[in-house]
């Protein structure tokens, strides 16, 4: 059973008009070919008529849809079926909400390497809801060093409301794990591709996020807190949550706009959920592209702009210090 979100409602109600006449169809002789053809065009105009249009807010909204393709999902149809899941960080235990493995691109081999929410209730106390552990993220840094000794690029995907926040996490040094890896990608000798695919939240997904080329998806958000977060922090309430997420220009437009992205990978016609193949296939096209120019760039280079275009993120020049500078 297909959810909809809010806004989504004309859209539910003209598919629910094309089921009944299905079933009328399929009980008698009755033609509603016509008919059919009008609400499917009129279905396809009203998709296109939402999603040119959605707020901050409603990104997330889609970002988060129970439908919507995970991880492992994408994983499949990038690696076509080829992809060898590798467990364990070595040190205390696999995580379950971090997954990663080598698999085939285009005839290619490459790291996989995501966050996993799980696909129903009980997949998702079994993911963490795709909050990872420390153990996550030394398992995510074993893989990507795997990958560097033997050449091979790496592709993350970055689907997380955060990394875990519990107790037992900072214990083992949550922080510290983020931050190692956060170092060493910057220093790895391979291309590396980060997509966000559903939420980037926070060092959840900066965990993974150090890349040649960091892509989003149209309808996902990558922002340093969560809208609720925000809004409660704020306001000592999550009924700014809108607000909130307007004002943390979190959506991949705004992202872009910042050049804290590279690109942005369109969606089908009523965002992911609604074609996840077509959107795995649209992801795929767009690594494909990258990966082509970036394996055939020294490893040295690929080191030294990857660090300059992360270290160039936020910085501020004064005006008059810029004045001097295009005089000089």
């Amino acid at each position: 059973m297909q959810t909809y979100l809010e806004f989504e409602k004309p859209i539910q109600q003209l598919i629910e008009q094309m089921d009944k006449l299905k079933e009328v169809a399929a009980s008698g002789n009755v033609d509603v070919s016509t008919t059919l053809k009008d609400l499917e065009k009129k279905l396809a105009e009203t998709r296109k008529e939402l999603y040119a249009n959605l707020s901050p807010w409603e990104r997330v909204q889609v970002s988060r849809h129970p439908d919507r393709p995970y991880t492992l999902k994408y994983i499949d149809v990038l690696s076509g079926g080829s992809f060898i899941e590798l467990h364990g960080d070595r040190t205390v235990k696999d995580d379950k909400a971090m997954v990663g493995g080598f698999g085939l691109l285009e005839g290619r081999t490459v790291m996989f390497i995501g966050q996993q929410k799980g696909i129903n209730t009980k997949m998702r106390q079994y993911r963490n809801f795709g909050m990872a552990n420390p153990e996550g993220y030394r398992k995510a840094l074993r893989l990507m060093k795997l990958a560097e000794k033997f050449n091979k690029p790496v592709v993350t995907l970055i689907d997380t409301p955060g990394a875990f926040p519990g107790l037992e996490a900072e214990e083992r040094g949550q922080g510290e794990a983020i931050a190692r890896n956060i170092y060493e990608m910057c220093q790895l000798q391979v291309p590396i591709i980060c997509i966000i695919i559903g939420e980037g939240a926070s060092g959840g997904a900066l965990g993974i996020g150090v890349g040649d080329k960091v892509l989003m998806q149209e309808n996902t958000w990558y922002s340093v807190i969560s809208p609720e977060s925000c809004s409660s922090i704020l306001w000592r309430s999550w009924d700014y949550k809108e607000q909130a997420a307007k004002a943390l220009k979190l959506t991949a437009t705004d992202m872009l706009a910042n050049k804290l992205i590279d690109g942005i990978i369109p969606e089908p016609p009523g965002g992911a959920h609604a074609d996840p193949d077509q959107a795995c296939r649209l992801v795929k096209e767009e690594v494909v592209k990258h990966l082509n120019k970036l394996v055939k760039t020294d490893p040295d280079k690929l080191v030294e702009r990857r660090i300059r275009k992360f270290c160039d993120m936020g910085v501020v020049i004064k005006a008059s210090e810029a004045k001097k500078a295009r005089k000089g």
